[in-house]
């Protein structure tokens, strides 16, 4: 099989000739560090893992006279910083990030109040779709895997993900307690726009698989009744037109799920990660879990994940390797029981030496299904 193909058979939850082994994302700061500034496409094959690609300049806002944004230098010395004006008809909006090295995050939620949403439902732009450039990625990397995407996000693509990115976790657990008539009002807004955009720009994209969800809906975050009430809902309705332009999903989760197993396939998914242990922020930590996951979830969606990237991402040595060839084969032996499983890094890393990706590949390679 080629990659593409093993990736795939996966996904349909069939059992591919061997174990499909690949990561989340490639970081920036590692393709520049590790890799030799290459892109994400040839780091792939630098290291021969089935690669999971995800375009990041396929997308972008169309320009708006009701929407102006103005970005102002606030470094510190320390980290990089910008405060960034939106400037809108109603009104301003207004947000702080910071970057260093390896990661970018707020300081400054966009929206404070329910002034902000009105302001940031009504006029925050559509999203466009470059299909040129996708087709050029996806031309490129031919059956050395599969390529990925979103739905439109102003930062997260599932909608109560977008909601914690935009007010902050915190005050968005506050708010939904406190007045979860507004939430609903945002999430069920926001799922509108979204699913314009699925209508409108993705049908009959070149993408193999579709990523929605995010961390906020892990169960180390929100309980399962709130998963119930401000994630599934909404997912669903995405998640269901995605389906409509033949579309596949998985739904991503970079935390606790346990929790949630039963939960998260009322969603209507395709496949559900990131299966991650608790040295990675998840709950899955035992093989008798791992087992349990594959019979609960397992047994109506596909898995991706797994894989404890703190291992691998240490300088190499042969302790090392023998550490990430056992939680290849761990996870071989439980998620993968069967097929219906991608073997994955559960989410991002930044100093794993390729040896350490290669050492993955070559415990994969002895992965093979009978038959």
């Amino acid at each position: 099989m080629t990659s593409k193909q093993r990736m795939l058979s996966a996904l349909r939850r069939e059992t591919p000739d061997r174990l499909p082994i690949t990561i989340h994302q490639w970081q920036g700061y590692h393709l520049r560090r590790y890799m030799g500034g290459v892109d994400q496409i040839e780091a792939f094959r630098a290291v021969g893992l089935d690669a999971s690609v995800t375009p990041t300049d396929v997308s972008s806002l169309a320009p708006s006279d009701q929407w102006l944004v103005e970005t102002h230098d606030v470094s510190d010395g320390k980290d990089r910083g910008h405060r960034i004006v939106m400037h809108t008809p109603d009104g301003d909006l207004t947000k702080t990030t910071a970057s260093d090295d390896y990661t970018s995050y707020h300081t400054e939620p966009l929206i404070k109040n329910v002034a902000d949403m009105e302001r940031f439902l009504r006029y925050w732009p559509r999203t466009h779709l470059d299909r040129k450039r996708l087709a050029h990625w996806y031309d490129r990397l031919g059956d050395d895997g599969i390529v990925r995407g979103f739905v439109c996000s102003a930062a997260q693509p599932g909608p109560w993900q977008e909601f914690c990115e935009l007010v902050g976790t915190q005050e968005a657990i506050y708010w939904a307690v406190d007045a979860p008539g507004s939430v609903h009002h945002f999430l069920d807004e926001i799922t509108r726009r979204k699913i314009e955009y699925v209508q409108n720009e993705l049908a009959d994209a070149r993408f193999d698989l579709i990523e929605h969800g995010g961390g906020a809906a892990s169960s180390t975050v929100i309980s399962p009744a709130m998963f119930d009430e401000f994630c599934v809902p909404y997912d669903r309705r995405i998640i269901d037109a995605l389906h409509e332009v033949n579309l596949p999903v998985v739904y991503h989760t970079c935390g606790g799920m346990m929790a949630i197993l039963e939960n998260i396939p009322a969603n209507h998914c395709d496949a559900s990660e990131t299966l991650s242990p608790p040295d990675v922020g998840g709950d899955i930590n035992t093989r008798e879990q791992r087992s349990q996951v594959k019979r609960v979830l397992g047994a109506k969606v596909a898995l991706i994940g797994g894989i404890d990237q703190s291992r691998f991402d240490k300088p190499n040595t042969p302790e090392i390797e023998a550490a990430i060839t056992a939680d290849v084969r761990e996870c071989f032996e439980t998620f993968g029981a069967d097929g219906g499983y991608i073997c994955s890094a559960s989410d991002h890393f930044f100093h794993a030496p390729p040896a350490n990706l290669r050492a993955m590949v070559a415990a994969a390679e002895q992965c093979r299904y009978s038959g």
